[in-house]
């Protein structure tokens, strides 16, 4: 009887790990066709045919493209989510906490490019309807709160929270969006190198840090 409980508990821990294992196969794809498409146009048969699942079984895990959809915005910001509740930026003074919070969020969207290009979609074709129920508000919140406290303890000049914050967000992650035309300039240049990327983040880092000091 104990053999038998046994052999049961290792089947269904073996079926747990299935099911996590292919639902990470689907949100890896899913997440390239967003990029691509975004919500409206993407297709469930491509991700369907390019994981070989089932797209019944894209369905039976997370119940339509919506659904599956909504999962890959959470998965998208989860890294970055995680990474900055860890970070205990409270700690910090305002100009620490805002590097510190740069250099995290362009390490995520360094290595998950297509994040970017997800929240440009979602911006243009759904006005935010699904991003405003995601963990990515939480993230802009942590950016507003370092800038409240950057202009009230007078380290940072003054500046509306919510406008730097968008505009900061615009100067690290454009570069992403607008790669398409921008990798036509310089020839020579591979824009998604790891070189280039650390280029980006030095720039974009220092044009912001330097942006919203009080110089006076």
């Amino acid at each position: 009887m104990a053999r038998q409980a046994k052999g049961k508990k290792s089947l269904n821990t073996r079926q747990v790990r299935d099911a996590e294992a292919t639902q990470a196969v689907i949100l890896a794809a899913a997440q390239e066709e967003f990029a691509k498409h975004g919500l409206t146009a993407a297709r469930t048969e491509a991700i369907a045919a390019k994981t070989g699942v089932a797209k019944s079984m894209i369905y039976y895990y997370f119940q339509d493209k919506e659904g599956l959809y909504q999962a890959v915005l959470e998965r998208s910001h989860s890294d970055l989510l995680q990474t900055t509740q860890q970070l205990d930026l409270d700690d910090l003074s305002p100009e620490v906490a805002l590097e510190t919070f740069l250099v995290a969020l362009l390490d995520c969207v360094s290595r998950n490019p297509n994040l970017p290009l997800i929240m440009f979609h979602e911006a243009v074709q759904n006005q935010g309807q699904y991003y405003k129920h995601s963990s990515s508000l939480s993230i802009d919140k942590i950016l507003v709160k370092i800038l409240e406290r950057g202009v009230a303890t007078g380290i940072f000049r003054k500046l509306d929270p919510l406008q730097s914050a968008i505009n900061i967000m615009g100067t690290c992650l454009f570069y992403f969006i607008g790669i398409g035309n921008a990798q036509h300039y310089p020839q020579d240049k591979r824009l998604l190198s790891a070189v280039m990327l650390e280029q980006h983040s030095q720039e974009a880092i220092a044009l912001i840090l330097a942006g919203v000091q009080n110089t006076q």
